[in-house]
């Protein structure tokens, strides 16, 4: 099945003989930047809801997600997962995937998971097509309230009603769940730091975080105050977790809308100066 722009029906690509659900909503790249969603740790295509057709209408750029190998829709994966798994998305899959919808000039969207996969991409992948990064309670390191957030999830996962719920998303959901939760809670992942791959972005970023995110502190903003050279937008959220999209969609769609239309304006001006 070829990719076909514009459809928030669920489609597929294949990477590397491996089918992946995606979706896009809004103008295609020939005609507007794109924001590429990537999922937190448990999400898929689905999950987003309607928070990509909202970005699509608020910012005037098209939209693409997709579900990561394992996930949603997508193929399976062999469990277990490598424990550099976002790693490996970022410079393997990725690339691919952009390649493949067409994708001209944008943003990076992650959320979680998804954040560390943006942030790595853009340290490790040269593209100048990046234009952005949008870091939603992102992750470069690992910390003992995040771990102990993750053994609950375990928890409500083997014996509550979480299982049932993401069932309804992930036709493979053991596969979902056991690749994110055993990875997480491996002895060996303790040691987890990408941190190195903020002094690499030569791009502006946005940050957002929920100030009561149950799964990563603001030492993961702190983190990146510390060691960034470009351009850095900050928005800590009130009564906020690890959700902002969800839980103060108002206040994450202003600062992503406000972000977005400086970076275009950045762009016409660097246009127009070079015409001069």
């Amino acid at each position: 099945m070829s990719f076909k722009w514009g459809s928030a029906e669920a489609q597929s690509i294949t990477i590397d003989g491996v089918s992946l659900e995606c979706a896009s909503w809004g103008t295609s790249p020939d005609k507007a930047p794109t924001i590429v969603l990537l999922h937190e740790g448990l999400g898929c295509v689905a999950m987003w809801k309607d928070f990509p057709q909202k970005l699509a209408i608020k910012t005037g750029f098209g939209v693409f997600a997709y579900s990561r190998a394992g996930y949603g829709g997508s193929d399976p994966v062999t469990l277990p997962r490598p424990i550099d798994y976002m790693l490996l998305e970022a410079k393997n899959t990725l690339p691919n995937i952009l390649d493949q919808i067409g994708f001209q000039r944008g943003i990076l969207f992650g959320h979680s998971d998804g954040a560390t996969i943006a942030a790595c991409y853009s340290a490790s992948v040269s593209d100048q097509r990046i234009r952005g990064l949008i870091l939603m309670a992102p992750h470069f390191f690992t910390e003992e309230m995040g771990l102990s957030a993750i053994v609950k999830a375990k928890a409500a996962y083997d014996a509550g009603d979480l299982k049932n719920r993401l069932a309804k998303y992930h036709k493979n959901v053991d596969i979902a769940f056991r690749g994110w939760n055993d990875v997480w809670l491996d002895p060996k992942f303790k040691d987890m730091n990408v941190a190195d791959c903020i002094y690499h972005w030569r791009i502006p970023v946005l940050a957002i975080q929920g100030q009561e995110d149950q799964y990563g502190t603001l030492a993961q903003i702190d983190e990146i105050e510390a060691r960034i050279y470009s351009p850095l937008d900050v928005a800590i959220l009130k009564q906020c977790a690890h959700a902002p999209h969800f839980e103060q969609p108002q206040k994450t769609l202003k600062v992503i809308v406000d972000f977005t239309a400086t970076l275009e304006r950045l762009e016409h001006e660097q246009v127009v100066t070079a015409g001069v």
